[in-house]
Parts: structure tokens; sequence; C-alpha cells
């Protein structure tokens, strides 16, 4: 008797190298054409769009149809959360590419997680925030503290808990084999730095690029 989810399925969808790189492209939360897919991961269009068709029944992406043109993104945060702890696994066993991308370098300082910051800056960030006491981090909990909850509040950056997302989990960086800020506050702490246009994200990759006045100002604000 088999108990429990099968995942073969899900696990062979992922493992085949052009859908491996649909779906890592799709980690910055933009919606793309087929046509832009098909440019990322080196394949054809058609090709593209059987993979797609493919992904998209399996549930681990979705698609909206706008005019004539369809756009495709990761179907929720849980599956963004399971490529996220797949790429940490493949760094530390060292399934590394051989050839680095020249943006490599911004990618592991500052990245999109999904909607929140990953990457050196976010794991600086959060360890900061640990340390300051706005969350208490513990091996069965982590929670907001009422300090944190201030804290955030006198950044513009609201600490409702009415949506049914989590409001802020650790989430384990790839790059740096520590945590960053996930969550509603990760995801907020991210728009917020939007807003002040202390970051940008940079076309068709996931680098989050800070200004060197945004920097100082989100190392200050987080850093005090």
């Amino acid at each position: 008797m088999r108990d429990g989810p099968h995942i073969a399925r899900v696990a062979a969808l992922i493992g085949d190298q052009a859908r491996a790189e649909i779906l890592t492209v799709l980690m910055a939360d933009r919606a793309l054409t087929a046509t832009e897919l098909a440019n990322h991961a080196g394949i054809t269009r058609a090709t593209a769009s059987s993979h797609l068709a493919r992904l998209v029944d399996a549930r681990l992406i979705g698609v909206v149809k706008q005019g004539r043109h369809r756009y495709f993104r990761l179907a929720d945060r849980d599956v963004a959360r399971l490529l996220e702890s797949l790429m940490g696994v493949a760094f530390r066993t060292g399934a590394v590419r051989l050839a680095s991308s020249p943006r490599e370098p911004a990618l592991r300082k500052a990245r999109m997680c999904y909607d929140h910051l990953a990457g050196e800056l976010a794991v600086w960030a959060f360890e900061r925030m640990v340390a300051k006491r706005l969350f208490v981090l513990e091996p069965h909990r982590f929670a907001l503290t009422q300090p944190g909850a201030k804290w955030f509040n006198s950044h513009g950056i609201s600490t409702d808990p009415s949506s049914r997302r989590v409001l802020c989990r650790p989430c384990l960086d790839w790059g740096e084999r520590r945590h960053h800020l996930a969550g509603a506050l990760g995801a907020a702490l991210m728009q917020r730095c939007f807003t002040l246009r202390w970051a940008r994200r940079v076309a068709d990759t996931r680098v989050v690029a800070f200004t060197p006045q945004g920097e100082r100002a989100f190392r200050r604000m987080v850093g005090v």
C-alpha cells in the first residue's frame, strides 16, 4: 500500500531542462508570453507551447488571456517555494551551471524570490532585523514581535494579519544558505523599496538593482 501524494509526475515535469528554465525565469513573478519563455529557455516557440501545456495541466503555472496574447506565470507561492528549495539543494550539491551568466554577481546580491527580496542584501537585512528583535527566531517558532510591528508600521508597511497569507516566515536563500524574509511582510518590504524608488527590477531577469542612494537608505533603515 502506497500512501501520500504521487510526486513522480511533478518531479519529472520540473526535471526537464527546458521546463526547468521556464519555471526559473517565472520566479521573478512576471507574466510572460510563450515566445518570451521560448527565448529564455533556448527552444522553439512550438516546443515551448508543448512544455507550457504540460505545466499548466499540472497546475505548476497559470495562464491569463489578454486579447490575442496569453501570459504565463507561476501558479502560486507554493510552487515558488518548491523551486527556491530545489535551487538551494542544487547549489549545495554542486549542481551549478558550467558557465556563469554575466549578471550572476548582481543576481547573487539582490534578486526577486517570487515577490520578496532575496540574495546577499536580503540575508543581511533579515539577520539585522532578528538581531534588533523585530522577530523572534527559534527552532520551532518564527514570529513578529510587538517592537517589530511598530517598526514596520513606522516605515509605512502594514502588519495587519487580515490576509489569508502567512504574515512572515524565513525563506532559505539558495546562494547564501541562510534565511531572508518572506511572507506578506517580505513582499510589502520589497514593494516599499520600489515605491520609494530605492530599487527597480532589471528587465527580463530576476535581478533587483538598488541605486547607490537607495541601498544606503535601505541599509540605514534596517541597520540602525
